[in-house]
């Protein structure tokens, strides 16, 4: 998979009060980049606790779900959009379908 853009969770993780994120988003990173999800369910076999959204929106639970990853997905293209990464409650303040 192709992501965009692996620089929007540099800037997260690179923050002071996220350098626990580095880790579980670099290993996401590494992970996504490799598979080559067609459809929802490729995702869930690899991330169970993913949950699939509308507008092609997928929602992973990072670091023993302190923090959570927004993407919208390409599918045809296989391309990753980052959407969102942030903390829960950060999270509980957005529309994820819409972002």
């Amino acid at each position: 998979m192709h992501i965009i853009s692996r620089k929007t969770l540099i800037i997260f993780y690179e923050q002071p009060d996220y350098k626990d994120a580095k880790g579980p988003l670099d290993a996401w990173f590494h992970e996504a980049k490799r598979a080559n999800w067609e459809t929802p369910a490729d995702i869930k076999e690899l991330y169970r606790s993913a949950d699939i959204l509308k507008n092609n929106r997928v929602v992973f639970n990072i670091g023993g779900n302190k923090y959570r990853l927004v993407v919208k997905i390409n599918y045809p293209t296989k391309t990753v959009f980052i959407r969102f990464v942030g903390t829960h409650k950060e999270y509980d303040r957005i529309d994820a379908e819409v972002i």
